[in-house]
């Protein structure tokens, strides 16, 4: 008896050991042919494949991101404008983002940065340590991320699959399309492209593939005024008839500034660092602005956008429309952004005295 446990003894742990061997093989093969996969003609060397990355069901697709597309300046700006505009937005809850696939993949972020936009609170979980909860809380994120989304035509680019498996570009997509649906006050960087890889199993075996995903367009397209209103047509088709409508609003906005001993000769230039702008709501809406509210001498890109920022809530409290312009636009000396300010001044006080 004892010579015969010993024997199954053995013989277990054999089987144990070969046994683990055959499973590390089974890894080595798949690990094998994912490189083969990847390594294929037409596809870079460089990029790794690791061996979780192959353990695909038939008909499965993964996508990852080329590394030389990582490596970009644009890429690279894009990452640091959205984790900045993250960081200053959940600022009061003291939660600092430093990696963009470390730090969203759980939902965590993602939850407290579409509560704060949406002014919504989602029924979740605040801790989420294991994988099932985790999928469970970007689920519930991702459904009202989309219903909030897809009405409005945003393309959805990304899963609960694709955020938990720190894929970037889905994350980047994400982020991208809430930052553009909720007007973020940031400068996202135009035309920014990746090269992905596609990795898809058929018939057992692996085949790759390129796409060229677009993250980002232009800044008119992306911050949803893509819809054209007059200025596009007088820019595009009547450039001879601009210098007229800028002398009516020169007219106009003199014809308050005036008062104060101010006059503008240049649209463009001189509303671009806010102080005319604050100044003109509060002798449109007659009221002193305190000087404490804005820069009276702004220096800095950011103190311009405060004064730009701050004027346009002086007009939503007097009950107009937000602009659609962002504070930025006006700064960096868009003339349409201004124009479509101006121009909402002027149908709404053109007969105030």
């Amino acid at each position: 008896m004892a010579k015969m446990k010993k024997d199954e003894s053995f013989l277990g742990k054999l089987g144990g050991t070969l046994g683990r061997k055959k499973k590390a093989k089974e890894v080595s093969d798949l690990h094998e042919e994912g490189k083969n996969a990847i390594n294929a003609p037409l596809l870079p060397s460089s990029i790794e494949i690791h061996p979780e990355d192959t353990l695909m069901e038939e008909n499965a697709e993964r996508v990852m991101l080329d590394p030389t597309s990582r490596e970009t300046h644009k890429f690279k700006d894009l990452l640091k404008v959205l984790i900045d505009w993250i960081n200053s937005e959940l600022e009061e809850d003291r939660i600092i983002v430093k990696d963009l696939e470390e730090d969203c993949y759980d939902g965590q972020v993602l939850q407290k940065l579409f509560e704060k936009l949406s002014g919504r609170k989602l029924n979740v979980a605040e801790v989420t340590q294991s994988e099932i909860v985790q999928k469970q809380k970007l689920q519930t994120v991702l459904e009202a991320v989309n219903l909030l989304l897809r009405p409005h035509g945003w393309p959805i680019e990304w899963s609960v699959d694709s955020i938990h498996s720190k894929n970037l570009v889905a994350i980047v997509f994400l982020l991208v399309s809430l930052a553009m649906h909720f007007q973020a006050p940031i400068r996202l960087p135009e035309h920014v492209s990746v090269q992905v890889v596609v990795v898809k199993k058929k018939d057992g075996l692996l085949q790759t593939g390129h796409i060229t995903k677009e993250l980002t367009t232009t800044t008119e397209m992306m911050m949803g005024r893509f819809e054209r209103d007059a200025f596009d047509t007088l820019l595009d088709h009547a450039p001879d008839k601009l210098n007229v409508v800028k002398t009516s609003l020169i007219t106009f906005v003199n014809k308050h500034l005036n008062k104060l001993n101010l006059e503008v000769t240049e649209l463009e230039t001189q509303f671009a660092d806010g102080v005319y702008l604050v100044l003109l709501m509060g002798l449109l809406e007659d009221y002193f602005v305190p000087l404490y509210n804005f820069f009276l001498t702004p220096e800095s890109f950011e103190q311009k956008v405060h004064n730009v920022a701050f004027a346009f809530e002086l007009m939503q409290d007097g009950g107009l429309k937000k602009p659609k312009a962002r504070p930025e636009d006006v700064v960096n000396l868009n003339l349409k952004s201004t124009l479509r300010v101006l121009y909402n001044l002027f149908t709404n006080y053109k007969n105030s005295d």
